[in-house]
Order: structure tokens, then C-alpha cells, then sequence
């Protein structure tokens, strides 16, 4: 039924009831909602976590009172007060954290009390409250830390700025923080530009609402900037920094749909803004034009000197660059990034790159020694820049029982493995990790061979790629069903390896994996896609149940990623990107390439963020792969190849 009919039907509903008497009425009382009946506590266990969660508190007692007996009598008691924390004593909320004391449920609710403490201003319970607080991963609530510090007349604007980076997270504590360094002067204008241009690019228009009674623009003038950019385009800059700023906030939104346009825009209002307003408008542009691979997106970047730039821009700046083989840009751009991101792995590793091609032997020899001790993609890149070969570290001496022993009784992980079992794997996730956090490496083999006993692979791969001096990548690069998969990629001339590499990444050996757009099984299938695979390799009588089939989905897998293979001249770094973004993806931003790039410039220029790190990822996989089933060292350079400039031309594939 479409919503415009069922609307109607809640109408004419309506309208039925009031034109009923009033005698009908007191003779049809209205029906009870029947108590649905559960099959088991784990039934009612599922039906209390829903009934906290959409806050119907009277479902809630309900149900918490039949599981008086249940095994995690933590979670039940956190389900009834989760949607009562606004209005539940500060008696009963320590006596919670008190009984649960140590369990990662009682670290949540802690999460949970302190961001209603940041928005009620509680300062003084706050700042008791959040040094407890043991993941702190929350960036609201760094937000309210620091505006309890600022509110006691301490300078936190620098430690703001590096928080301040990810407005997706932002909430109502980083607007608030902001607006309090503001008014105690910690805060200038640059700094609030700085932050209405990045959430603006991040795509949270409430936030810029939120932000702009701290300039001199009316709210009025930024939402236009937003929805209706190219009117405020043909108006030109205006007079004084705010009139400026929101042209140059409708450049950037303007240049996401059509980057000429904007960049007419600017030339022709260029001197009306001064040197700096004219940089960072060129970096407005240069980022969108960057995510659509243009070529000028490189001549953009060059005029943006002096430009604040997000932590996206820095990247894309650097990117463009690289793609353009312009050494010297990439490794001034890598030069200027913030420290936190220029240390890590892929930008040290670029810099390397930068420097060896300027000569500066030396200086790259030391930085690519400094990545490789780090097993992924940028540490086995470097390892081949030192001329040497990716091979598997040594094995560590294999755990015994007595050290899985402890792992076996370890309730946190108990609690895991339930969840595991209820489809709770969130919830599973957070119960596993917590007792990971100060495990040691002997430790996290130990109980990543508990998880391997318990058939969790996923856990045991994430569980033992946390060790840092002990290795068993047995346990990292684990090969199930491997008779079907031997057979299934000789018969396709399938390199096994690779297979094996996006799996790991698709769905971790979770035989049930369903990801948020529909993909299922191993190898994380759609069904569309499934259908026409078994359509082509003519496997009479499929139908969509049978996708989670170890052999079925392992057949359609293998067949679909040879098709997509073929398809693109044989290059597993864009059958690999296919694979996740579309077949028609990887083909368009090969043709804006201007000239023949290595595979990992074209994987580091990927646009979308998760294939990007999915392509990186798998073959890095697959190169471990590699090396375990070939018992000799690999290249992952060979394996990712080059990519050429080639015209578009759509795919047939789904």
C-alpha cells in the first residue's frame, strides 16, 4: 500500500469513529494488544532490548520481570534503565555501575549518564564521572570535557582543534564547546569559518544553524549558501569577511554538482576577495572537483596556498597530486597535514615516495623502515621499496591449553558468544573487545585459538591481528571450506588467493553476514547479482534462500568476480573495487586518468571511502594468502599492477 493511501485510510478511519455513537462506542471496547508468546527467555530477552530501545517503559517492566533468572542479569537491568536515565536517581545509577563494576555494559551506561550530565551542565558529577569512563571514544563527550575545563577559565582551543574534525559526531556537545570558546575568546573567527566550511562539506546543514549567531552572517544567508548556491553565485562576493564567507560557502557547494560553474563564479568575482579569501575559495572547489577525479583538479589545488583545509582536503590535495605524478606537491601537501595524519602509515609511506623521487634517498630509507613492521598494505609496499619480498613472519610457538583455559572461563567472552548466538553481534562485538583491551600478545592467541575452537572466525582474525611481536597467521588468514574453493576457482583459472583475500574482508567467514544493502553469505552476494550469475552458468533451480549454500555461494561468488575480472582486462585492482562499488565505477575513474599509474596510486585515488580501504585491503589479504599456500615470498606491487587512461564504456555486469 502506497503511504498516500494508507494516510488515506487513517483518515477515513478517523472520521469513521467520530461519526460512531457514543452507545456503540461503550459497547466495542477497544481490543487488547495480545501479549505475543515467546518460545523462550532468549525470545523475551530480544523483545526487552526492543522495548528499551523505542522507550516503552511500561513493556519494559513487563517483560524484565520474566527474566528474573536469565543469565545476564547486567543487560536486563541496563534495559530498564537505559530509557530511564533522564529520570532515574543518581542513587540507582551508581548502584548500577557499582554491581556491574568492571563489565563493558557498565562502561555504556557511564556513556550514556555522562552525555545527559554534558547536556544538563552538571559539571561537577561530569568531571567526577568521565576520567572513569575506560573506551573514551566518544567525541561528545570529549566536547563537554573540554568545555568543563574552558567554563573553569582553562585555554583548550588547541586541544578543541584536533577534536574538532568529524562533524558527524558532533551532536550538541561540539556546537556547545565551540560557542563557549567563542564567548571566552578562545575561539576567532577563522576558527568558526574553519568549522561552518567543514560541516558544510560534511553535509550537516542543522549544524551550520547551530553556528551561525557566532558570526556576522544571518542564518538567513548561510542556508542559502547551502540550497541555493548558485544565487548567491550570481550575486558575486560582497563587502566585508561574513559576505565573502558565504560566497565562498556557496562556491564549495555549488562545485559538488557542477565545478565549472563555480569556478566561473570565482574568476569572475576574484578581485573582490582578498589573497587568503581567494585561496581557501580555489579549495572549495578543488575537493569536489578532486572527488570527481577532474583533471583541473590538480591546477585548482595549486592556487589554494594559505588555505585551511579539512583533514579530507589535505588528503584529496596530496591525491591529485599523485595522480598527476607531481612528487614536489605530494610532498609538500604530506609536509603540511596536521602530525597525526601525516604519521600515519599511507602518508609516510607517500612522503617516502616523494622523497626518493627528489633524491632524498636516505631520508625515504628511514621512513619506509619505520612502516615495516606494520602487516597491511602500506607496510608490504614498503618492505619492497627496501627490496625485499612479503613473505609470513614466523609462527609463534602455538598456545596450550592451559592459556586457552582462562579464555574458555572468561565471562566477558561468555557473554560474547551468546550474543553471537542470539544475532546480536553488535552487542557481542563490544562484550569480546572489552576483554581484549589489556590482553597481551600471548594472550590474544590464546584467545583468538578459543575463538577458532568456538567456530568464531571473525573474532579469532580480529583477535589475533591485534599482536604486535607474536604472529600465527594461521589464525589470521584462516582458509575454510578450501576443497570447494580449490575446485571452484581451477575450474574458472581463479587465483585462489585473491578469493580467499576478499572474503576476509566481505564478510569475515560469517556464514550469516547480511550487510545494510542486502549482500549475503561468504562472499556477500546481492540478489540481483546472484540471480543473473546463476542465470549465465545455467544452475537450474536457484532461488534466492539458497545464496547462504556454502557451495552455492561460493559458485556464484567465484563465477561473478571471474566475470568481473574479465571485464576489466584481467587487473585484480579494479575487478577488486568493482566487486564492491560496481562494475561501471572502476571504468569511469580509469578514464580520467591523464597518464598509466600504479595500482596503489589508483587505489589511494579511489573516491569512495569504503572501497578505497576494501581494495587496499583485499589485496593486501591476498598477498598473505599468497605466500601461506605458495610457501614463498610475493609481491603485492606485481599483484596490483598498473591502470591506463581508457575511454568509458559501460559494463553489462550488474
Amino acid at each position: 500500500m502506497s503511504p498516500m493511501k494508507w494516510m488515506a485510510g487513517v483518515a477515513f478511519a478517523a472520521a469513521s469513529v467520530v461519526l460512531l455513537p457514543q452507545a456503540a462506542l461503550a459497547k466495542k471496547p477497544a481490543p487488547q494488544r495480545a501479549a505475543p508468546a515467546f518460545a523462550s527467555d532468549d525470545d523475551v530477552f530480544i523483545a526487552l532490548r526492543d522495548a528499551s530501545r523505542s522507550g516503552d517503559l511500561a513493556r519494559v517492566e513487563e517483560l524484565a520481570a520474566k527474566l528474573g533468572n536469565y543469565l545476564m542479569p547486567s543487560y536486563v537491568d541496563y534495559y530498564r534503565l537505559r530509557p530511564r536515565i533522564l529520570t532515574a536517581s543518581e542513587q540507582e545509577i551508581r548502584g548500577y555501575l557499582t554491581r556491574y563494576d568492571g563489565q563493558a555494559i557498565a562502561d555504556r551506561l557511564r556513556n550514556d549518564w555522562l552525555l545527559e550530565l554534558g547536556r544538563a551542565r552538571n559539571w561537577t558529577l561530569f568531571d567526577e564521572q568521565y576520567p572513569l569512563f575506560a573506551l573514551n571514544d566518544d567525541t561528545q563527550l570529549k566536547c563537554y570535557a573540554l568545555m568543563s575545563k574552558a567554563q573553569k577559565g582553562q585555554n583548550v582551543a588547541e586541544e578543541a582543534r584536533t577534536v574538532l574534525v568529524g562533524p558527524q559526531n558532533y551532536g550538541e556537545a561540539c556546537p556547545a564547546l565551540i560557542t563557549t570558546l567563542v564567548q571566552a575568546g578562545q575561539f576567532t573567527q577563522d576558527d568558526v569559518w574553519a568549522q561552518i566550511r567543514l560541516v558544510a562539506e560534511s553535509g550537516f546543514p542543522g549544524t551550520v544553524r547551530r553556528l551561525a549567531p557566532l558570526t556576522d552572517a544571518s542564518e538567513t544567508a548561510l542556508m542559502q549558501a547551502l540550497d541555493k548556491p548558485d544565487a548567491v553565485l550570481a550575486r558575486g562576493p560582497g563587502s566585508g569577511r561574513a559576505a565573502n564567507e558565504v560566497f565562498i560557502l556557496a562556491l564549495g557547494r555549488s562545485a559538488k554538482n557542477n565545478p565549472d560553474r563555480a569556478v566561473d563564479a570565482l574568476v569572475a568575482g576574484a578581485n573582490r576577495l582578498s589573497e587568503r579569501e581567494r585561496a581557501q575559495a580555489w579549495a572549495q572547489i578543488a575537493l569536489p572537483a578532486s572527488l570527481k577525479l577532474l583533471p583541473e583538479a590538480a591546477v585548482y589545488w595549486h592556487r589554494t596556498a594559505g588555505a585551511t583545509l579539512s583533514l579530507e582536503g589535505h588528503q584529496w590535495k596530496a591525491r591529485t597530486a599523485l595522480r598527476a605524478g607531481e612528487w614536489k606537491q605530494v610532498r609538500t601537501t604530506i609536509e603540511a597535514m596536521p602530525a597525526a595524519l601525516a604519521n600515519d602509515s599511507p602518508w609516510v609511506y607517500w612522503l617516502a615516495r616523494a622523497y626518493r623521487a627528489e633524491g632524498k634517498t636516505e631520508e625515504a630509507q628511514k621512513l619506509f623502515e619505520s612502516i615495516t613492521d606494520k602487516n597491511d598494505f602500506y607496510g608490504q609496499l614498503a618492505l619492497e621499496e627496501l627490496g625485499q619480498k612479503i613473505n609470513i613472519p614466523p609462527r609463534a610457538q602455538a598456545v596450550t591449553a592451559e592459556e586457552v583455559a582462562p579464555m574458555a572461563s572468561n565471562a566477558g567472552f561468555q557473554r560474547a558468544l551468546k550474543f553471537f548466538d542470539l544475532n546480536m553481534r553488535f552487542e557481542g562485538y563490544r562484550e569480546w573487545n572489552w576483554e581484549l583491551r589489556k590482553m597481551n600478545d600471548r594472550q590474544h592467541l590464546a584467545a583468538a585459538e578459543f575463538a577458532r575452537q568456538k567456530n568464531v572466525l571473525d573474532r579469532m582474525v580480529n583477535t589475533s591481528d591485534r599482536t604486535r611481536s607474536e604472529f600465527d597467521f594461521t589464525q589470521r588468514f584462516p582458509s575454510p571450506y578450501r576443497d570447494v574453493m580449490r575446485a571452484s576457482t581451477e575450474r574458472l583459472g581463479l587465483d585462489m588467493a585473491w578469493v580467499y583475500g576478499l572474503i576476509r574482508q566481505e564478510s569475515r567467514f560469517i556464514l550469516n553476514a547480511r550487510s545494510h544493502v542486502g549482500a549475503s553469505g561468504l562472499m556477500q552476494l546481492m540478489p540481483a547479482t546472484a540471480q543473473y550469475v546463476a542465470r549465465k552458468i545455467g544452475l537450474e533451480g536457484f532461488t534466492p534462500s539458497q545464496v547462504n549454500d556454502i557451495n552455492t555461494n561460493i559458485t556464484l561468488g567465484t563465477n561473478y568476480l571471474n566475470m568481473v575480472l574479465n571485464d576489466l582486462e584481467g587487473s585484480q585492482a579494479m575487478a577488486t573495487a568493482a566487486y564492491n562499488a560496481g562494475p561501471g565505477r572502476p571504468r569511469a575513474w580509469r578514464s580520467t586518468l591523464q597518464r598509466q599509474v600504479e595500482g596503489a596510486v589508483f587505489a589511494e585515488s579511489i573516491p569512495f571511502n569504503e572501497t578505497r580501504d576494501y581494495v587496499k585491503k583485499v589485496l593486501s589479504n591476498a598477498t598473505y594468502y599468497a605466500a601461506l599456500f605458495e610457501g614463498k615470498p610475493q609481491s603485492l606491487k606485481a599483484r596490483l599492477g598498473t591502470v591506463a587512461p581508457k575511454g568509458f564504456a559501460p559494463s553489462e555486469l550488474p
